[in-house]
């Protein structure tokens, strides 16, 4: 006979434990302490098992045949109720242990590691920084963060008026649940629904000088720099090498080779995870020399910073001697000397564009197109950095400057 909620209510217990069946299986087991616990038996490749459901009252009469009917349609395909149980809590258990912040963690160590392309220490630092901006989901279990947790995270960044940072920090969520996904331990990136919700910060390009004569002015002002000696170098070196502010301030000591006039940049360094090699001009490996009789030491930086020479100068420090030299963030910027050198070399008209995409070290997608370009243009990259840093030598010291001729269209 079924059972109701009062014959369960007025079930006392007794010396031992007796059973009180109910329909299909499911029967309540009433302990001799007054506990009262359902279970549902069930035979499945020959043998008998039972499956705990839960505690009256906790678990309702109605609730424990809905339990009981679920468990009937696992059988019904084959499935073992049991170990489906056993599964579901190995599960939870994981998805409660991999909070975003464990699996962040994790994602930022496989990309330090990763193949040719690796995270670079800066690079690995500034992904954290970002990640601490949406902080508020970091204990969460992946499995249990929404779109909306995630929107909320990154609207208190967008609200403080840091626009980027923002869209930023949203990339690099997304990074981090796409991780989780193909690791099997999330179902769907959560933040795929939030394109869009953001503000789009206004595209800012970094400032350049890109006229021959104002060039001209900077190159001189960069001469009469009265900051520290090192700062001044770096400066000087920057327009005639056109790298990027970090692969500058981080260079070392063993990745110059004097005599064959070559900077072989590691490809840790670089942005595209590349090693890069910059041909030196005479008045580069002249900068150098005079960076080199500053130190007696062979090895370390080349631009180290003024407090310990353990570290390069700060990521900073050439945007301030800028601004010291009466420069505005709008009007040069250390990044910006890359700009100016792909702009009036494109515009000379001597070189080819595919030298002067490889002395920008800029990515080629194809990859066997790109390793036949290093080798073809190294030759004209050579004799394009004598000529541009003859060319600088010409605009600084104010000599009558010809325009260069317009390159026909076609």
């Amino acid at each position: 006979m079924a059972l109701t909620d009062t014959a369960i209510r007025n079930a006392k217990p007794r010396e031992k434990p007796y059973k009180m069946g109910d329909a299909g299986g499911l029967f309540l087991l009433v302990q001799p302490s007054g506990g009262k616990l359902w279970r549902f038996k069930y035979r499945i490749d020959g043998r008998e098992k039972k499956l705990a459901i839960g505690t009256y009252p906790d678990v309702s009469l109605a609730d424990a045949r809905k339990r009981r009917d679920d468990a009937r349609e696992a059988l019904a395909v084959g499935k073992d109720p049991s170990r489906e149980k056993q599964r579901e809590k190995a599960r939870a258990t994981t998805q409660a242990a991999n909070t975003f912040e464990l699996i962040a963690r994790e994602y930022f160590d496989k990309r330090r590691r990763d193949g040719e392309r690796p995270w670079a220490d800066r690079t690995l630092t500034k992904a954290e920084f970002l990640l601490d901006q949406v902080r508020d989901i970091w204990p969460l279990p992946i499995g249990d963060i929404e779109p909306a947790d995630v929107l909320s995270a990154v609207r208190k960044v967008e609200m403080r008026g840091n626009l980027e940072s923002a869209r930023r920090a949203l990339q690099m969520t997304g990074s981090v649940m796409r991780y989780a996904v193909a690791t099997a331990r999330l179902g769907s990136d959560p933040t795929r629904d939030l394109r869009g919700a953001l503000t789009a910060p206004r595209t800012q390009h970094r400032a350049a000088i890109l006229n021959p004569i104002q060039l001209g002015a900077l190159l001189r002002a960069i001469d009469g720099y009265d900051g520290h000696v090192h700062t001044r170098l770096a400066l000087a070196l920057a327009p005639h090498v056109f790298v990027r502010p970090g692969e500058l301030r981080e260079a070392q000591w063993e990745e110059f080779d004097f005599d064959k006039a070559v900077w072989a940049i590691p490809a840790a360094k670089t942005k595209m995870r590349k090693a890069h090699h910059v041909p030196l001009s005479r008045q580069a490996v002249a900068i150098l020399t005079q960076a080199r009789e500053l130190t007696s030491r062979a090895t370390g930086y080349v631009f180290p910073s003024i407090r310990t020479a353990a570290r390069p100068m700060s990521e900073n420090t050439l945007n301030a001697a800028l601004r010291r030299l009466g420069y505005t963030k709008d009007e040069a910027t250390a990044h910006g000397f890359r700009a100016t050198a792909s702009t009036l070399l494109n515009e000379s008209g001597k070189w080819s564009a595919d030298a002067i995409e490889r002395a920008l070290a800029h990515g080629d997608e194809d990859k066997i197109r790109g390793a036949y370009h290093r080798g073809q243009h190294w030759q004209e990259r050579v004799r394009m950095a004598q000529w541009w840093s003859d060319y600088l030598d010409q605009l600084r010291d104010g000599a009558e400057i010809v325009p260069f001729p317009e390159r026909e269209a076609g």
